[in-house]
């Protein structure tokens, strides 16, 4: 019987999504770090002059970062900065960018505040 157990158990166990810096390849966030937000409404969100009108929006824009809470290797919000470049700890690449006011997503959803990590800075890998 506690066989049986032990073996659903196993099963059960989630992979966990983590993110990894792509340089040195030091862990920055995991699964449970990501804000969640709903995706905004593309390029109709943005300036007109800011993105081209081309595709009238038909194709949905993917987000191109993720937005994180504010971490312990966050070296600039530890300083109190209200705004900065967020760098590896290991490398010091640039990962992203952080703003206490918000900022928008490429998708066109406005997140406040925001802690931004660029995707193709990023690896993501399961454990």
């Amino acid at each position: 019987m506690a066989e049986t157990s032990i073996s659903e158990s196993e099963t059960t166990t989630k992979t966990q999504l983590i993110y990894r810096c792509k340089k040195c390849r030091r862990i920055v966030a995991s699964e449970e770090n990501i804000v969640s937000h709903e995706r905004g409404k593309g390029e109709s969100s943005f300036k007109w002059n800011k993105r081209s009108s081309g595709e009238n929006g038909k194709q949905p824009v993917d987000c191109t970062s993720i937005f994180v809470e504010p971490m312990k290797w966050m070296q600039a919000v530890q300083e109190g900065e209200v705004e900065d470049k967020l760098m590896c700890m290991g490398c010091k690449a640039r990962l992203g960018y952080f703003n206490w006011a918000g900022m928008q997503c490429s998708c066109g959803a406005w997140i406040n505040p925001a802690f931004q990590l660029q995707k193709s800075k990023l690896d993501e890998c399961y454990m």
